[in-house]
């Protein structure tokens, strides 16, 4: 029986990231599908530059609180239940959330490119690491313009982060941190996740067409 809730808890956490956020924000004030313009995707990004930055934000912040909202809900089911315990580390439910995102089942599995809702996941999953991952998402954003390029410097920065934290767990600065082999396996998901799905921009970057920051 605990085994089928946990799959039964997977599932739930995929559909909560499943929630098209950049679809509802635009049908419900711009009455349109922000799938059919600018990159084609339904991430905050592409968001800002359909819909305008107020209500872009506001797809990012939803989409930030369904990782978010997947690893507390988790950690509120499973931790310390005697009840509902379970042996998958709380971290993997957040990867669902970003599955849910890049395939959304209510969207047509057509999402957006796994950047907030990883910040999400790594928020309330790793505090530090979240930090490393915004202050190199604003130094890269404000240097290059380019949020691709900065999404990517995340995806490297917090997987180096993770790695160093796993190779020196044991010592007094990252004990009790959470870094064990499981931590960084999902990172390196959430890393690949992010890169792969930035591989159209990459495309663009090379060919001079990819929009900076503040283009029309």
């Amino acid at each position: 029986m605990n085994v089928l809730f946990e799959v039964l808890f997977l599932v739930i956490c995929y559909l909560l990231g499943s929630i098209p956020s950049g679809l509802i924000i635009g049908k419900s004030f711009r009455n349109v599908d922000i799938r059919d313009y600018g990159s084609g995707n339904l991430g905050a990004t592409n968001a800002v530059r359909v819909l305008g930055f107020g209500l872009g934000a506001l797809v990012g912040l939803m989409d930030i609180m369904k990782g978010g909202a997947a690893i507390l809900l988790a950690k509120y089911v499973f931790s310390n239940n005697p009840v509902y315990n379970t042996h998958i580390p709380v971290i993997i439910f957040g990867i669902m959330a970003v599955l849910g995102h890049i395939f959304p089942i209510f969207a047509k599995f057509r999402g957006g490119n796994a950047v907030a809702t990883s910040a999400g996941v790594l928020l309330f999953a790793s505090y530090p690491i979240f930090i490393i991952g915004l202050i190199a998402f604003i130094i890269t954003l404000l240097i290059t313009k380019y949020v691709s390029l900065a999404s990517t410097v995340v995806a490297i920065m917090i997987f180096i982060s993770s790695l160093i934290g796993y190779i020196f767990r044991d010592t007094p600065t990252f004990s009790g941190l959470g870094f064990n082999i499981y931590f960084l396996i999902t990172v390196a998901l959430l890393a690949f996740f992010i890169i792969w799905r930035h591989i159209p921009n990459y495309k663009r970057l090379l060919k001079g067409n990819e929009r900076r920051v503040g283009d029309k």
